[in-house]
């Protein structure tokens, strides 16, 4: 296998343990605290209405349901966070061999502009949730979501780096 398909493999494992972990860390705000994860059908049902030429919504949850909206919604999701792995590596090339903690939980903390800037005014909630019933405890849990994602890169890089770059 070539070195450059390795890396891409390496980069992309790196991304869903990053993707991994912030769905681990849904899980547990879930359980512990009652507090509800995104449902990635709405991401789908959201990608599934482009075409019909259709970005923003007034109530994501109120549009119509698009058939395959909660794998394609799952894929996107996963694929978002393979995409933000491959754009910290292309920022730092030498981080996937020499992974450090900051360069992984910033970037993990600006990936937050995601959901605020896109995600959350095109379903219907306003930038950064302003439209939502509590705008701030929805931005802190979608910062806290997004800096454990930062951790997930760290980790996952961690974990991964000897396969790569010790070969």
């Amino acid at each position: 296998m070539s070195h450059s398909l390795t890396l891409l493999l390496h980069i992309a494992a790196i991304g869903i343990g990053a993707t991994l972990l912030m769905d681990g860390w849904a899980l547990l705000r879930q359980r512990l605290f009652g507090l509800a994860a995104l449902d990635y059908a709405l991401v789908g049902r959201w990608v599934g209405h482009m075409p019909r030429g259709r970005f923003r919504h007034t109530a994501i949850g109120k549009a119509a349901p698009v058939a395959g909206e909660r794998p394609l919604g799952w894929t996107l999701h996963y694929l978002t966070g393979i995409a933000f792995a491959l754009a910290l590596v292309a920022l730092d090339r030498d981080w996937v061999c020499q992974p450090s903690p900051a360069p992984a939980v910033l970037f993990g903390v600006a990936t937050v502009a995601m959901p605020y800037f896109i995600l959350q005014p095109a379903f219907g909630l306003g930038i950064a949730a302003a439209k939502t019933g509590a705008p701030a405890r929805a931005r802190l849990q979608s910062l806290l979501t997004h800096l454990v994602f930062g951790i997930g890169l760290y980790l996952a890089a961690c974990l991964l780096a000897p396969a790569l770059c010790e070969a």
